[in-house]
């Protein structure tokens, strides 16, 4: 794939967020990969790795007070700001897919009205227009009575459906790249292994080149062709798939892969590399702690809560 012309190029990408004492916290470092026409390139890490900031930064999502403070994102060869307003159009240049489809799709509107809705945002099409190709687009993702479920709202879908769905408004326009942050984390099994098929078809198909956001060995090893492997804002190994799950270089790309249960294999302990991860997050437990004391009352020497909630109602 390195002889074709990559429909995403990020170089030396450096993602920052300044602290309340002056200081700059950095959550990306220096990231650099590329993705192909047909490419699943699967972004790999534990929480708080980065890779989630890496493709928040790609659709223009980074919150402030974030910000890209050096290195380039190329879009087709076209390098563009995603911070500047317009300089991505998400759902037309590049499509999402996330964890959660209820949090993608609205609960108070039909699935057609969601579908025709991107559509007509993006395209000259009338509503009728727009309908039919809603219905094209649920039958090729595989959706069952596709005239029937438009007209039903994301509460009465399976979760596999509205995934199925969420897959659909992201190709409605017909991007050339999709950013998918874990898309399968909250389905079952077998649903899971229907939706990576479908990704792995649309990309074979369409040419559509994938980012995939994932902690899961198992659905790299499955539909990706290229893995990066990050570790607390740096990547640390990227490659083919198969050669990096089989003859991984970094320490801890060795111990990530090393991590995941085998049924051939019993460990008495997981790989461990060393104690910096649970050393700093003990250092911001006893921040916080002090922090609600001071808020407090100090001599009593119990925790005062950081956020309380009395009496909340939610109505629809």
């Amino acid at each position: 794939m390195s002889a074709v012309a990559p429909i995403l190029a990020i170089d030396r990408l450096r993602i920052e967020y300044p602290l309340a004492d002056g200081g700059v916290l950095t959550a990306v470092e220096g990231a650099t990969l590329s993705i192909a026409p047909g490419e699943i390139h699967a972004l790999v890490g534990e929480s708080g790795a980065g890779k989630t900031t890496i493709g928040n930064a790609v659709l223009g999502l980074l919150e402030k007070p974030g910000r890209i403070a050096s290195g380039t994102i190329a879009l087709d060869g076209q390098p563009f700001d995603p911070q500047k307003p317009g300089a991505v159009r998400l759902g037309r240049d590049i499509g999402a897919v996330f964890q959660d489809p209820m949090t993608s799709l609205n609960p108070l509107f039909t699935i057609e009205s969601q579908i025709v809705e991107t559509l007509r945002a993006h395209l000259p099409l009338d509503r009728a227009a727009a309908r039919a190709r809603a219905l094209d687009l649920l039958r090729a993702v595989g959706i069952p009575e596709p005239e029937r479920r438009l007209s039903a709202y994301p509460h009465q879908l399976s979760g596999g459906q509205r995934q199925r769905v969420v897959i659909a408004c992201a190709l409605a326009c017909e991007p050339r790249l999709l950013v998918a942050d874990e898309p399968t984390t909250a389905l079952d099994v077998s649903i899971q292994a229907q939706i990576l098929d479908l990704l792995r078809g649309l990309a074979d198909e369409r040419g559509i080149g994938i980012l995939l956001v994932t902690h899961n060995m198992g659905v790299v090893a499955q539909i990706a062709d290229t893995v990066t492997i990050m570790h607390r804002g740096h990547i640390v190994e990227s490659g083919p798939v198969a050669q990096v799950l089989r003859h991984p270089q970094a320490d801890y790309a060795k111990a990530l892969i090393g991590a995941v249960p085998r049924i051939d294999i019993r460990l008495d302990r997981f790989p461990m590399l060393d104690g910096a991860n649970q050393t700093e997050a003990g250092a911001a437990r006893d921040q916080l702690r002090a922090k609600a004391l001071a808020a407090g009352d100090p001599s009593s020497g119990r925790d005062v809560p950081l956020l309380s909630v009395d009496n909340l109602s939610v109505d629809y």
